[in-house]
């Protein structure tokens, strides 16, 4: 039996966030590093390293579809492989994560008021006021609120896709692999 290296633990983190999010909204700011550090790795030459041994997304569905056998193990279709859906996909995740910020702003110049709500889908709106907030300004409330939203969204869209096809295929469309492969393909361009 081998001894496991600390990155095969960290399906444990994308857990703990989840559930920490569930009894303090604030705790959703943690999540900003699932974006920071891969695009990080990305551009400072790592690749794509981050999405292939650093993911506890990735690796959590990998548990739960390989060991637990939650997944059918059927090949991901075509069209959720092809170039438009990915970057579909991601514009369309970029434009709900602007989305996001500019209702955090709107929330900071008091144009809205604080909405204790998270998102799923981007559709169906789940009261979550019961979790303490008021020693922070709105704002931030907010935009803990909105990216818990998204991070949840995310998190349950590749749970459908573990569940219905093979374990990681979810990391098919995932915007943060598209966006690290799209800079390594810019930085590939720019040496040659």
């Amino acid at each position: 039996m081998r001894n496991k290296k600390w990155h095969e633990y960290l399906w444990i983190v994308s857990i703990l966030y989840l559930m920490l999010g569930f009894f303090n909204i604030l705790f959703a700011w943690i999540g900003l590093l699932c974006f920071l550090i891969p695009l990080g790795i990305s551009i400072t030459g790592g690749g794509k390293t981050y999405c292939n041994k650093y993911c506890g997304r990735g690796q959590l569905f990998n548990i739960l579809g390989t060991k637990y056998k939650l997944s059918r193990k059927k090949s991901i279709p075509k069209f959720i492989k092809s170039k438009w859906f990915r970057y579909g996909f991601l514009t369309f995740f970029m434009f709900m994560f602007v989305n996001m910020l500019l209702i955090s702003f709107y929330v900071f110049k008091d144009v809205r008021s604080l909405n204790e709500v998270i998102t799923l889908f981007w559709t169906f709106k789940v009261p979550w006021n019961w979790t303490e907030i008021s020693f922070v300004p709105s704002w931030v409330a907010q935009f803990a609120f909105g990216f818990y939203s998204l991070m949840l969204t995310s998190t349950l869209l590749g749970g459908i896709t573990m569940l219905l096809y093979k374990p990681r295929s979810w990391c098919v469309y995932c915007p943060m692999g598209t966006m690290t492969q799209g800079i390594c393909k810019l930085k590939e361009m720019k040496n040659k």
